[in-house]
């Protein structure tokens, strides 16, 4: 039982730090997406 808690609290521990590097790079993605948006907007009321 205890070797069984010990593999799946390390699984999950690996899982968790993938899941940070995942975020953090889809943070990055948004950033950047919204930054598009923004001066796409920006463009748009200028020509208005």
């Amino acid at each position: 039982m205890q070797k069984k808690f010990l593999g799946l609290s390390a699984i999950l521990a690996m899982m968790a730090l993938s899941a940070c590097e995942t975020v953090q790079g889809a943070g990055r993605d948004i950033s950047t997406a919204g930054a598009v948006v923004q001066q796409e907007s920006a463009e748009v009321q200028a020509g208005m």
